[in-house]
C-alpha cells in the first residue's frame, strides 16, 4: 500500500492519521480538510473558549508535528467527489489518488430558514463561528439560543456566566426529551432555570426580524423575545453531500460495517460521519461523540492499512457536557420502559438509569462522575437490571454517608 487519504481535519481524521502511524504504516499520508486552518478540537469551541479570559485555539497539533508524522497536509480544500473506481479524490480541479481511504468529514450544522441576510445569527461548528459569537457576546449582546441541546446550552452557560440576559426557545415539552426522557430533561431545565436563564419550551420560531442585523425572534404564540445574537442549535447533519454520486451506501452518514468499511472497497469512516453497526448494541448507530470519534478514527485507519488483522469497534456511547457549575454525562441508550431515579437536583446530584427490565442500556448523570464509569462498564458487560439498580443504590448510600461526615 502506498497512499492512506484521510478526508476530513477533524478529531477522527487526526486520530487516523496517528493511528496509522502508531500501527507501523510507513506508506504516504494526505490529510484533507476544508477550513484553512490546522486541525482543532471542537468541544472547547462553546465551552471555555467563549469564557475564558485568555483565547487559545484549541489545536490538535502544530504544524511541524504533523511534518514529524509526514502528513501532506491540504487545508482549506473542499473535497467534491469520490470514485471508487478510480480510487481519486476529488477536490475540484485537483485529486489525489489512494490505495485506502478514510471518510471523517463529520457534521454540518443545521441552518434556520430565512436567516440568511441576517448578521448575528450563527450556528457554533466552526473556529470562525465561535469567534463570531464570542465577540458579539464581548460586546454584551442579548442571547437568544434556539434548541436546548447540549451546544445551545453550553452557549448559554457561557453568556450567563458574563452576566448577559439569555433566553431559550425549545420546540420540545422538556429540553433533551428525545435523548434522555421527559423526566431527566425537566431536570436540565431547571440548571437553566436556577442559573437566571428563561427557558421557554414548546414554542418554536416563526421568523427572525431585523434591519441587516437580527433584532428579535418571533415565536408561534405571537410573542417576540428581542435579540442582538442568535445561535441556532437544532441539530447536525452527516456531512455526505460531497459523496453523492460515489456509490456508497448513504442513509444518515455513511453506512459501515462493524470494521467501519464502508460499501466500496479500501473506504472506511470514522466520527460524526459514519453509521456503523454497533456489536454492543447489535444495531446500526451514528454518534455525534468526542470519545467514538477519536476511538473510530484509530480503528478504521488501523484497518485500513492492515485489512488482514482488521477488529470490529464496538463501545458503550459515552457523552458528557458542561451547563454552568454542573456536569452532564451520559452513558449507553435511553432505550426501554424502565427507569429509576437516585438523587435530585435540589440535591446537586442526580442518577437516572435507563433499562428493558431485563438488562441496563444506559445511565444519565448530573455531577456524579465517579458513578458514570461504574454504569458504562455494566452495560459494557450486559449487566441485569436488579443487579445495576441494586448498584446504583449502595453507590447513592455511600456518597449519603461520605457527605454526611463533611465537616460543616
Amino acid at each position: 500500500m502506498n497512499r492512506l487519504v484521510v478526508v476530513g481535519a477533524s478529531l477522527a481524521g487526526v486520530r487516523a492519521v496517528e493511528g496509522a502511524r502508531k500501527a507501523g504504516y510507513a506508506g504516504a499520508i494526505t490529510l484533507i480538510g476544508d477550513e484553512p486552518y490546522l486541525p482543532y478540537d471542537r468541544p472547547p469551541l462553546s465551552k471555555a473558549f467563549l469564557d475564558s479570559a485568555e483565547v487559545e485555539v484549541p489545536y490538535y497539533r502544530a504544524r511541524h508535528e504533523f511534518a514529524e508524522l509526514e502528513v501532506d497536509l491540504r487545508l482549506g480544500v473542499p473535497s467534491t467527489g469520490l470514485d471508487t473506481v478510480a480510487k481519486v479524490v476529488e477536490l475540484g480541479v485537483d485529486a489525489v489518488e489512494y490505495d485506502a481511504l478514510v471518510i471523517a468529514t463529520g457534521a454540518t450544522a443545521r441552518a434556520l430558514p430565512g436567516s440568511d441576510g441576517l448578521s448575528g445569527v450563527h450556528t457554533l461548528r466552526t473556529l470562525d463561528d465561535a469567534r463570531a459569537v464570542r465577540a458579539a457576546l464581548d460586546a454584551g449582546a442579548r442571547t437568544v439560543v434556539i434548541g436546548a441541546g447540549f451546544i445551545g446550552s453550553e452557549v448559554a452557560s457561557g453568556a450567563r456566566k458574563r452576566g448577559l440576559p439569555v433566553t431559550i426557545l425549545e420546540a420540545m415539552p422538556a429540553p433533551l426529551v428525545r435523548a434522555v426522557g421527559s423526566v431527566m430533561g425537566s431536570a436540565c431545565g431547571s440548571l437553566h432555570l436556577d442559573n437566571g436563564t428563561e427557558l421557554r419550551c414548546g414554542v418554536t420560531v416563526s421568523a427572525l426580524e431585523g434591519n441587516g442585523s437580527v433584532e428579535r425572534v418571533r415565536l408561534s404564540d405571537g410573542s417576540a423575545v428581542d435579540a442582538d445574537l442568535v445561535i441556532v442549535g437544532i441539530g447536525a447533519n452527516p456531512a455526505t453531500a460531497w459523496l453523492a454520486s460515489s456509490g456508497l451506501t448513504l442513509d444518515n452518514g455513511v453506512v459501515c460495517d462493524s470494521y467501519l468499511a464502508a460499501s466500496a472497497p479500501s473506504v472506511y469512516a470514522a466520527g460524526d460521519v459514519a453509521r456503523w453497526y454497533n456489536p454492543t448494541f447489535g444495531r446500526l448507530m451514528r454518534l455525534e461523540h468526542w470519545t467514538s470519534a477519536q476511538e473510530q478514527g484509530e480503528r478504521a485507519a488501523r484497518n485500513a492499512v492492515d485489512p488482514a488483522n482488521a477488529e470490529p469497534y464496538r463501545t458503550v456511547p459515552y457523552f458528557w457536557s458542561d451547563w454552568y457549575d454542573s456536569r452532564i454525562q451520559f452513558v449507553g441508550v435511553p432505550d426501554g420502559a424502565e427507569c429509576e431515579l437516585f438523587g435530585s437536583i435540589g440535591e446537586g446530584r442526580m442518577l437516572a438509569l435507563y433499562g428493558d427490565g431485563e438488562h441496563l442500556l444506559g445511565a444519565l448523570a448530573i455531577n456524579r462522575q465517579p458513578d458514570i464509569m461504574k454504569m458504562r462498564a455494566l452495560i459494557s458487560r450486559n449487566a441485569g437490571w436488579d443487579e445495576a439498580v441494586a448498584f446504583a443504590a449502595a453507590r447513592v448510600r455511600n456518597w449519603k454517608i461520605a457527605a454526611s461526615r463533611q465537616p460543616v
